[in-house]
């Protein structure tokens, strides 16, 4: 019922800025929320940034604030991770994630409050 596409990935050098796309399709109208998760090669997934999906209140990492910032166009059923300022230690694959059963809990930060899970879109960042 809920897929997600992810988009917009690639290479960047140091101190570049990149931007992430997540197209939802489904029953979206359920969607309590939406989150970015990355994860590196022998890493643990590590959260991102969250967003409401329908108030649009956001929160994220502390090593994030500041760097990214994650939006929503409902319209278009797509979130979006601006990322800027990138170091090295972003090289990660970006995985957005959709949490729309029950037990919602704000701000969702684990990868186990989430349902639904895009394909991952490689960034990697150059020295």
């Amino acid at each position: 019922q809920v897929q997600l596409v992810e988009s917009g990935g690639g290479l960047v050098q140091a101190g570049g800025s990149l931007r992430l796309s997540c197209a939802a399709s489904g029953r979206t109208f359920s969607f309590y929320a939406m989150g970015w998760f990355r994860q590196a090669p022998g890493e643990e997934r590590e959260f991102v940034a969250a967003i409401s999906w329908s108030g649009g209140s956001t929160y994220y990492a502390d090593s994030m604030k500041g760097r990214f910032t994650i939006s929503r166009d409902n319209a278009k059923n797509t979130v979006y991770l601006q990322m800027n300022s990138l170091k090295p230690e972003d090289t990660a694959v970006y995985y957005c994630a959709a949490d729309w059963t029950h037990g919602h809990r704000w701000p969702a930060t684990d990868p186990y409050e989430y349902d639904s899970w895009g394909q991952g879109a490689q960034v990697t960042v150059s020295s």
